[in-house]
């Protein structure tokens, strides 16, 4: 006689965008208009192209190839290693170009936010780093927007290095401006006391000639109230979810080491990679040890909106114009820096999407 045993219960309705077949992807962002942006950072795969819009099912880079094949002799108007896509809602897509293949130190001169037009598929302006702003150890993760203080709006983006500081680099879009905040803090640090854990294994780094370390990443997990005024982040190695005003971010009269006494804490949210608000204030958050998306409203209560056995890995989050939320899974725990040098990803890695019956927050009012 076969007996049913009970399994575990899966719940969301996640339906597929696209399946990915070449190289790994991390970051999604959906237009405005409803177009579909993906990037591929060059991590060891074989990536033709580190930026793509996907048109009629297929990957076509963007803005064009040639802006994807690094030029030495211009990096500022080629792409190096894109990390992260973010199309803003009215007719601008940002790409973060990390300049830092496979986690290397950055190309000097490499690191970059690059505005393209989406009406004319043109680089509109680049935004390079100085060396106190981009480490020898930087890796630049995410970046989020707010065009309604300064002149022309700020940036934040997330340095989510491995081996230095971690730190939110604020950057002044009127000028380009930009300097390192919470620079090495607790609340952008990995958290020392946590093993994290995916598909019921500690994930850590195994190398090929037999040794590991514990994987350790700064902060990296990044989203924006609506209105702009509170920047939510956690690193990646920690289930800690932090928020701190804009306004004291931006402040360089309050020095970076009393900055910290600024820092809201939210309470465990899982271990996130990616992160994204809603027009009403919710932020969604991935859970990479649990296959599972969460939902943390303004008041800080949390919800599980999927738990899906196909989540294997949830890295960058978009809500579209659609309402949907948008997700890019991509398996990056099976990759061979953790498994001795044995790739354990199986293809397709993909892009899936739930109806969450809410608008993204946008930077502008």
């Amino acid at each position: 006689m076969r007996h049913m045993l009970p399994s575990e219960r899966y719940f969301g309705n996640l339906e597929l965008v696209h399946a990915f077949y070449g190289a790994m992807p991390t970051g999604v962002t959906v237009s405005e208009t409803g177009r579909i942006f993906v990037c591929f950072p060059k991590w060891g795969d074989d990536v033709a192209f580190t930026v793509a819009e996907i048109v009629g099912g297929k990957l076509q880079p963007y803005p064009n190839l040639q802006s994807n094949v690094v030029n030495p002799a211009n990096l500022k108007m080629t792409f190096i290693s894109v990390q992260s896509v973010v199309a803003d809602g009215r007719g601008t897509l940002w790409i973060l170009d990390t300049a830092a293949p496979n986690f290397s130190e950055p190309v000097i001169g490499g690191a970059k936010l690059v505005a393209v037009d989406l009406n004319t598929n043109t680089i509109r302006r680049v935004y390079t780093f100085t060396e106190d702003v981009v480490l020898a150890t930087t890796y630049l993760n995410d970046v989020r927007f707010d065009y309604r203080v300064g002149t022309a709006g700020y940036a934040y983006i997330t340095d989510s290095s491995s081996k230095g500081p971690g730190a939110i680099i604020v950057v002044d879009l009127s000028n380009g401006n930009a300097f390192r905040r919470l620079n090495g803090a607790t609340s952008t640090s990995p958290d020392p006391y946590f093993l994290p854990k995916v598909e019921g294994r500690i994930l850590m780094n195994r190398n090929k000639d037999g040794s590991t370390s514990p994987f350790r990443l700064a902060s990296d997990s990044l989203a924006i109230s609506p209105d702009g005024k509170k920047l939510f982040y956690a690193p990646l190695t920690s289930r800690h979810l932090f928020s701190i005003s804009t306004e004291a971010l931006r402040d360089r009269n309050i020095p970076d080491k009393e900055l910290s006494s600024q820092v809201q804490y939210w309470g465990e949210k899982g271990a996130s990679d990616g992160m994204i608000t809603d027009a009403k204030g919710n932020v969604y958050a991935g859970d990479y040890e649990n296959n599972s998306i969460r939902k943390i409203d303004p008041n800080g209560r949390m919800e599980t909106i999927a738990h899906d056995q196909r989540i294997l890995w949830p890295d960058t989050f978009s809500i579209g114009p659609d309402q949907y939320l948008y997700v890019i899974v991509n398996q990056l725990h099976r990759q061979p820096r953790f498994h001795y040098g044995k790739d354990l990803r199986q293809k397709p890695y993909s892009l899936l999407r739930m109806k969450i019956g809410e608008f993204p927050a946008r930077p502008f009012s």
